[in-house]
C-alpha cells in the first residue's frame, strides 16, 4: 500500500503531484527545488545557496515519511549548468554522507529558473 507524504516543512507541490510517496519500505520524493517552505519564493542565487535549500527540503520530506538523509539509496540531480558540478558536489556531499547511487545531468531549464533540482529514493 502506498500513501502521500505531506509536510509544512517543505514547499507545497506547485503542480499536480505530491511531495513524496511511501510505497512498501521505500520513500520516493518529488524533485525539490530551492523554494522556501513558508514563502514559496526561491532561496539563493548561487548553486551553493540553492543546493543547501534543496537538501533542507528533501530532509524535511524524508523525516515526515519516517526516513532520513542517511537512508537515501539513490538520487537524481538536475543542474541548469554542468559548470556548477563541482560547487554542487561540495554542498551535496555535506548532506549525502552515505554516498548513495546517483545520476547527475545538465538540463536546458528548471522550474522558476532555479539552478538545481534533486529527487531521492530512500529506505524507511
Amino acid at each position: 500500500m502506498s500513501y502521500k507524504i505531506m509536510t509544512d516543512n517543505a514547499p507545497k507541490a506547485i503542480g499536480p503531484y505530491s511531495q513524496g510517496i511511501c510505497s512498501g519500505n521505500l520513500v520516493f520524493t518529488s524533485g525539490q527545488i530551492s523554494l522556501d517552505p513558508k514563502s514559496g519564493e526561491v532561496v539563493g542565487s548561487s548553486i551553493s545557496e540553492q543546493t543547501h535549500q534543496v537538501c533542507k527540503n528533501l530532509k524535511a520530506i524524508l523525516e515526515a515519511a519516517g526516513s532520513s538523509m542517511d537512508k537515501v539509496v539513490k538520487t537524481t540531480c538536475f543542474l541548469s549548468d554542468i559548470a556548477d558540478f563541482a560547487a554542487f558536489n561540495e554542498v551535496y556531499s555535506q548532506y549525502f554522507i552515505s554516498a548513495p547511487a546517483r545520476s547527475c545531468v545538465a538540463v536546458k531549464d528548471l522550474p522558476k529558473k532555479v539552478l538545481v533540482e534533486v529527487e531521492v529514493i530512500a529506505e524507511k
